[in-house]
């Protein structure tokens, strides 16, 4: 297929992606609708994969990780309530998708990712792809960036056990955390909100990710 094709193809499978797969399901935000039309998540993914990464399901991304179905990226999105002045915090970097699509919905992300071969990749897609507002660090995410903090919102791409006290306490006044917490084998998906310095809890739904592995979080091996 000649490259001009490709790209058409791709467009329309984006499309298609945020019409059946995102607004008939109900995500109403339009400028998470936007971002997810216009971000190329095939560039985010190897080649042998490129023909099913605008499917309905999780792709695999290697070191154990996989980039999640779009509807749960876009649910995670929407829950945040993201203003573009925000600062941002994510959990688990990936292949850069997921960071892609903050950096052009709020004014700064810092990365977090714990595979320095994902990191390195991620960095070097965001770099390419221009986007200039994302830091992505190496390091123990559970922990969260304490220099960095406090931030507006974090969204946490694997699932901890209970919310991590550090996120918590470098969350903003009025701050927005969204987390799956739970077993390994499935957890709830959870919006935090910190009011007077309390953790405000709303469920939205059940769900299944990889875990945050880190010091308050999962341990390895």
């Amino acid at each position: 297929m000649a490259q001009g094709s490709q790209i058409d193809s791709y467009v329309t499978q984006r499309r298609s992606m945020v019409e059946s797969q995102l607004r008939a399901r109900g995500i109403r935000d339009e400028r998470i609708l936007a971002a997810m039309l216009h971000v190329p998540r095939h560039e985010f993914v190897s080649e042998e994969y490129r023909d099913q990464v605008y499917e309905d399901h999780p792709i695999p991304i290697g070191e154990g990780q996989t980039l999640s179905q779009p509807y749960i990226v876009a649910v995670m999105l929407e829950a945040l309530a993201l203003d573009p002045a925000d600062a941002v915090l994510e959990l688990g970097t990936g292949s850069g998708y997921q960071t892609a699509l903050l950096a052009g919905l709020t004014r700064q992300v810092y990365s977090v990712e714990r595979h320095a071969a994902l990191a390195r990749a991620a960095q070097a897609t965001l770099a390419r792809l221009g986007y200039t507002n994302v830091e992505v660090l190496l390091g123990d995410g559970s922990r969260g960036v304490p220099g960095r903090a406090p931030f507006d919102a974090i969204v946490v791409s694997a699932a901890a056990p209970q919310i991590p006290p550090p996120l918590f306490e470098e969350l903003r006044e009025g701050g927005r955390m969204v987390i799956p917490v739970g077993p390994p084998h499935a957890q709830e998906l959870q919006v935090v909100r910190k009011q007077a310095s309390q953790p405000v809890v709303t469920i939205l739904e059940g769900c299944r990710f990889v875990p945050l592995i880190g010091s308050e979080g999962y341990h390895s091996g």
